[in-house]
């Protein structure tokens, strides 16, 4: 029987996440002939773990929490992929999202695989002790699961660098004393004091304003005095938002879980981002009205951002909007049926697996930088991450032109062909 999560989204009239995965999939495979014994590998995770595990609360009560840990694809290098905490996940979404892991790091030339992890709980209700436990308890029943050549989580939804340093405190602890520095590098995104990298923190964010200010470059659309929309403002779309406001592009209209709201003149994300921190939410911020779901997506701006959720623009959203460009933030956000639409109404769609890949790039930053015992300075890190983000972008633009696809099918392509080649080298053990 499915979960409430699962049919929650059936409910909504949302696809089930990881036939959005295969759908993507195949429809790449199907335009460069991909062999039949690789779509078979590659059509399944490796591994799929599940955990239930109990944690003690604060008023003295046991609960039982789900976790997940999804490891789709190894064969360019360890797994790599974030953690959520999210009270409506599930197998499937994680399975899509290790999914996509495998195909973003591919299409960078990162060495690293796609995994993919999460609890099903709402952070939201629980208190930073209690956080800590489920976090400390869950990387127990983890185990050898996860290690700095294996499995290397990040944050994600509802996660942060508080978090993964828990998680890596946890795993040295168990691993011993041998592992004291060595096991720093089982996740990324940590603290800086603590093992993290310089612009880590920002990179998902920088590394989408990267895709934009290149598609404004080749469309030869000035960003200053552009506008744009931001679904989601936690990490990716606070940072987006700021970074792009730095080019002189204005935000008109931003949403999160608890609402949406606008103004035409600008809404400053600077300010925006204390009001969140002090509230937990941008509704309420003073000079702006509030507006509807509909209404946000139906914004007549230049740039949208989606960095909440996936499946978050459905054919519905599609039809209303107006925009000029829509850069995916958020891993998964456009429905398969929403993408003709947006497409036919001459809407460009930069894709996840390249859009929001500045966070991996700067984890692998970070991967090495713990395993050759070095801290980079900022500006060496923003300058290794520009560099690929455009390079993969240009591979990407060219790939869509010379091939007469969307950019989507392109990027996955790339990626395949990488993964293929592999393959075709190393061969089928035994």
């Amino acid at each position: 029987m499915p979960d409430s999560a699962e049919l929650s989204l059936s409910a909504l009239g949302k696809p089930n996440p990881y036939q959005v995965a295969q759908q993507q999939f195949e429809k790449a495979a199907d335009f460069m002939d991909l062999p039949r014994y690789l779509r078979s590998i590659l059509s399944q995770p490796k591994n799929e773990l599940i955990v239930n595990f109990p944690v003690k609360l604060d008023n003295g009560e046991f609960r039982l929490f789900k976790g997940y840990r999804v490891q789709h694809n190894n064969v360019l290098g360890p797994y790599k992929g974030g953690i959520r905490y999210h009270h409506e996940v599930t197998l499937d979404e994680v399975k899509a999202l290790a999914f996509w892991m495998t195909y973003k790091c591919a299409l960078h030339d990162i060495p690293f695989g796609g995994g993919k992890g999460g609890i099903k709980f709402n952070p939201r209700d629980f208190s930073a002790g209690e956080l800590e436990r489920i976090t400390r308890r869950f990387t127990y029943a983890l185990g050898s699961n996860i290690g700095p050549d294996h499995d290397i989580p990040a944050p994600d939804v509802g996660t942060n660098a508080q978090v993964m340093v828990w998680i890596m405190d946890t795993y040295m602890s168990l691993a011993g004393p041998d592992q004291t520095h060595v096991g720093r590098a089982v996740v990324t995104g940590k603290t800086v004091s603590s093992g993290g990298s310089h612009g880590r923190e920002q990179a998902t964010g920088q590394g989408i304003v990267h895709c934009i200010t290149e598609w404004a470059r080749d469309n030869r659309f000035d960003l200053n005095g552009g506008t744009f929309a931001v679904q989601g403002f936690g990490n990716v779309g606070s940072n987006t938002a700021k970074i792009l406001a730095r080019t002189g592009a204005s935000m008109s209209a931003v949403g999160d879980w608890k609402g949406y709201i606008s103004n035409g003149e600008g809404i400053n994300p600077f300010k925006l981002s204390e009001y969140v921190g002090r509230t937990g939410s941008v509704v309420g911020y003073p000079g702006t009205h509030t507006i509807t779901r509909e209404q946000f997506f139906g914004s007549e701006v230049d740039i949208m951002v989606p960095a909440a959720l996936e499946l978050e623009i459905g054919p519905s959203e599609a039809k209303v909007m107006r925009c000029k460009l829509v850069v995916e933030g958020a891993n998964g956000p456009t429905d398969p049926r929403a993408e003709p639409v947006l497409l036919a109404k001459g809407i460009s769609i930069i894709p996840d697996i390249l859009a929001n890949s500045g966070g991996v790039a700067v984890s692998y930053y970070e991967w090495l930088q713990n395993k050759r015992s070095e801290i980079w300075d900022l500006e060496e890190v923003e300058e290794k991450l520009a560099k690929r983000m455009k390079r993969t972008y240009l591979a990407v633009s060219e790939y869509a032109a010379t091939r007469k696809t969307d950019w989507r099918t392109a990027a996955m392509c790339i990626a395949l062909g990488r993964l293929a080649r592999a393959y075709a080298e190393r061969g089928i053990f035994p």
